[in-house]
């Protein structure tokens, strides 16, 4: 009896077998290797290099070698085994990414020492096979997949660069984050007319200090650098060797003391976020269109805004700054986005208008925030089409779940905002619409005046995708508290909104999923 347990029959054996291999082209299937199955379906069973795959399909080459870029890195090795033309192509692709998701990891699978690993040797085995010729694209994201402690790595990293940067590379993006390492990137790569043809350098969580000598980057037109310490003279450096320069990005970058833009004539759209050493941004470029900044006390002294079409801000009270500076700041401005992590003082009415602003976004974060004070946004925006409100909240932040259950369900007296009629806006969107008062009476007024209104989408849950659309296929779950007072927003919708809605206008009640939050139902 022992025996037979040790040593199965051989039909067991190969039923067992059978039952792996079929687990096994299931889990391909999930994981995205239906593209290798559709190629390969109605091919003969061959050696490798065994004539041309061409002879084989109805498709063309050129067909089935762009098929095989498109592949994942798993998908196009395998592939590659099945005949010389496969082979071929994987030598010479010009797209290199690698990340957790691209080599097929499981997030749940492995440990970290095992991910570290087979990670290290897959990169390894594909860079070797490769030898970087023809690299337009190479994307080497680590996450958290190496220890910090961990120093050998640094130098795997340095040989995949000098593999992949080579003259005729395109764009580099090199994600070390968080990793939490110091990791000084070699300079070296961009010399000799390597860096000739970069056009988009992307770079987190490493150390780069370029000087003129060693990092010459004409071809440059978009430069992304977040969580990377550099300094102002080495800035300056990489700014005299860059003037195509047209969309730059400067995240977390707490080195960085003053940021001087010199006059480049192709920079068009500069950001600027969280960068906490930062304290004066002073910008030469002549045709800057958009701007974005989050960050707090930073003196901003952009030159000629007048081409200024775009504006991002996010900080403590920007619904305010907004309205009160940017309209003689930023004249033509036409799209207006407003991220207040704390919005504590009253939007005031001023007479300054927005006369192009077409686009209006608004995210706020304050408990007693009168949301009435937005008409002056929108009373003062003639041209404005498209109007959005997001409203997040903690809720289990004990402050809010006290003004939650502050609110009531009795017949209240609304305010009646004045204003004169809008005839451009067509589309409002409100998102984690709940009963407050002021918020009521904001949508009241705008269904009033707002005789162009097409469609008023009132969403009482967090904004989130929807079951029907999610990836997961579920919404993503509200706490009791968030359901609670979705149920308010419903009724207040029911009492106070809906007799005021024309029948012109298309009114979308989006409320929590029945099926997906009936646990806390």
């Amino acid at each position: 009896m022992g025996l037979s347990k040790l040593n199965p029959p051989p039909m067991a054996t190969k039923r067992r077998r059978r039952r792996r291999r079929r687990r096994r082209r299931q889990i391909g299937a999930r994981d995205g290797s239906i593209a290798l199955q559709a190629v390969t379906k109605g091919l003969p069973c061959r050696k490798h290099g065994e004539g041309s795959l061409e002879e084989h399909t109805w498709l063309s080459m050129d067909i089935l070698l762009r098929i095989h870029s498109l592949m994942r890195f798993k998908d196009a090795a395998r592939l590659a085994c099945l005949s010389r033309d496969f082979a071929r192509s994987w030598r010479y692709r010009d797209s290199l990414i690698f990340s957790e998701e691209s080599l097929g990891f499981d997030k749940k699978m492995y440990r970290i020492d095992d991910k570290m690993r087979l990670f290290t040797s897959r990169v390894d085995k594909i860079m070797k096979a490769h030898k970087g010729i023809g690299v337009k694209t190479f994307k080497l994201d680590l996450g958290a997949i190496y220890n910090p402690k961990d120093f050998c790595h640094l130098d795997r990293i340095d040989r995949w660069l000098q593999i992949a940067v080579k003259p005729g590379i395109e764009e580099l993006n090199l994600n070390l984050a968080r990793m939490n390492i110091n990791y000084n990137l070699p300079c070296s790569l961009f010399s000799g007319g390597t860096g000739d043809s970069l056009r988009c350098l992307d770079l987190s969580g490493c150390n780069f200090y370029p000087t003129v000598e060693s990092c010459c980057l004409r071809s440059l037109t978009r430069l992304k650098l977040w969580a990377v310490h550099i300094l102002e003279d080495n800035l300056r450096c990489l700014f005299s060797t860059t003037s195509a320069l047209e969309w730059l990005e400067l995240g977390n970058c707490s080195s960085l003391f003053c940021l001087e833009i010199p006059c480049l004539q192709q920079l068009s759209h500069l950001g600027v976020s969280f960068c906490t050493g930062l304290q004066l941004i002073e910008n030469k470029a002549p045709n800057l269109s958009s701007f974005s900044f989050s960050g707090a006390g930073v003196q901003l002294s952009l030159g000629d805004t007048l081409h200024i079409k775009k504006f991002i801000w996010s900080g403590t009270n920007a619904a305010m700054y907004a309205r009160t500076e940017v309209p003689s700041y930023m004249p033509n401005l036409e799209t207006l986005t407003i991220v207040s992590e704390n919005e504590t003082l009253d939007t005031p009415m001023m007479p300054s208008r927005f006369l192009h602003l077409k686009f209006l976004s608004i995210t706020l974060r304050g408990l007693s925030y009168d949301f009435c004070n937005l008409v002056s946004f929108i009373y003062t925006s003639p041209s404005l089409e498209t109007f959005i409100l997001s409203i997040p909240r903690d809720f289990t932040n004990p402050r809010v779940l006290r003004r939650i259950h502050g609110h009531h369900h009795k017949k209240r007296r609304l305010r009646r905002i004045r204003g004169h009629h809008h005839d451009k806006l067509k589309s409002v969107q409100i998102i984690n619409f709940f009963s407050a008062t002021s918020l009521v009476e904001l949508t009241c007024y705008i269904l009033q005046t707002a005789t162009s209104l097409k469609c008023l989408t009132l969403d009482t849950t967090c904004g989130a995708p929807r079951c029907s659309v999610s990836k997961s296929g579920k919404c993503a779950l509200m706490p009791r508290a968030a359901l609670e007072e979705a149920r308010s927003a419903v009724t207040a919708v029911q009492t106070y909104i809906l007799p005021e809605a024309p029948s012109t206008v298309e009114l979308n009640v989006l409320e929590p999923c029945s099926q997906c939050q009936a646990a806390e139902l």
